[in-house]
């Protein structure tokens, strides 16, 4: 897995775009090879977030195949691991659980990383999880991570995609 790490020279203010423009120029950012849906996806693209004092490792999908296939037919995850989904614009977001064997919760979060509103997911479920207002990130996490943490909407998360240093 490969590790990310943002030097200062990465202003604050870096949109989704030239993150990953500055990913590719590194030789950091490579679109996943196509998976079977049959297997657990593991991206390669890591980033680091913070939620006051609680650290992420964060997967990264960007592509809209890496946001297909997510989080399915994983059977763990480690308890402050977790996938940022990406987004080329604010839309309503909505996810579900086909093919997913571990309870999770959501986070839809904005340009700025407040989080918008938190959701738990159950396994295995086509139930929809959507957020209340249009958003570019999602951050799905084990089950009950947020709520422990006493994180819920107006929280803020840090870390280069949301324009803050981790």
């Amino acid at each position: 897995m490969t590790r990310i790490v943002f030097q200062e020279q990465c202003a604050p203010s870096l949109k989704l775009a030239f993150v990953a423009a500055c990913l590719s120029t590194l030789g950091l950012f490579a679109p996943t090879q196509a998976l079977a849906q049959s297997r657990a996806q593991h991206l390669e693209t890591v980033v680091q977030l913070g939620a006051g004092m609680h650290n992420i490792t964060a997967e990264v999908a960007v592509t809209p195949q890496e946001h297909q296939i997510g989080l399915m037919h994983r059977t763990s995850m480690g308890s402050n691991e977790g996938m940022l989904f990406v987004f080329e614009q604010p839309a309503q977001q909505c996810f579900w659980m086909k093919n997913t064997l571990i309870p999770l919760a959501v986070a839809f979060v904005a340009d700025d990383g407040t989080v918008v509103n938190v959701d738990e997911m159950l396994p295995q479920t086509l139930d929809n999880h959507c957020s209340t207002k249009p958003v570019r990130f999602v951050l799905e996490m084990n089950k009950g991570w947020f709520s422990k943490r006493g994180i819920k909407s107006g929280f803020k998360l840090t870390g280069i995609p949301f324009g803050t240093p981790r």
